[in-house]
């Protein structure tokens, strides 16, 4: 099956940990990067899709990030 996560995080090194912890994990960036400004905060945020293929069915109840 394929699974796919969106990461997101504000604009700092945390954001690009994250992807590389993602990568490094077997996932695969899918699409082009997203860069946006959340008002709320009032800071820029970052967003990357990463998709990754593993064994069985998917269900609602799998845990994306312990794949």
């Amino acid at each position: 099956m394929k699974l796919y996560r969106f990461l997101s995080e504000d604009d700092t090194s945390a954001f690009c940990h994250k992807v590389t912890k993602a990568l490094n994990d077997g996932w695969h960036l899918h699409g082009d990067p997203t860069y946006a400004f959340d008002a709320t905060k009032g800071v820029m945020r970052c967003g990357q899709a990463v998709v990754k293929d593993v064994p069985g069915i998917y269900s609602p109840d799998i845990k994306l990030g312990e794949h």
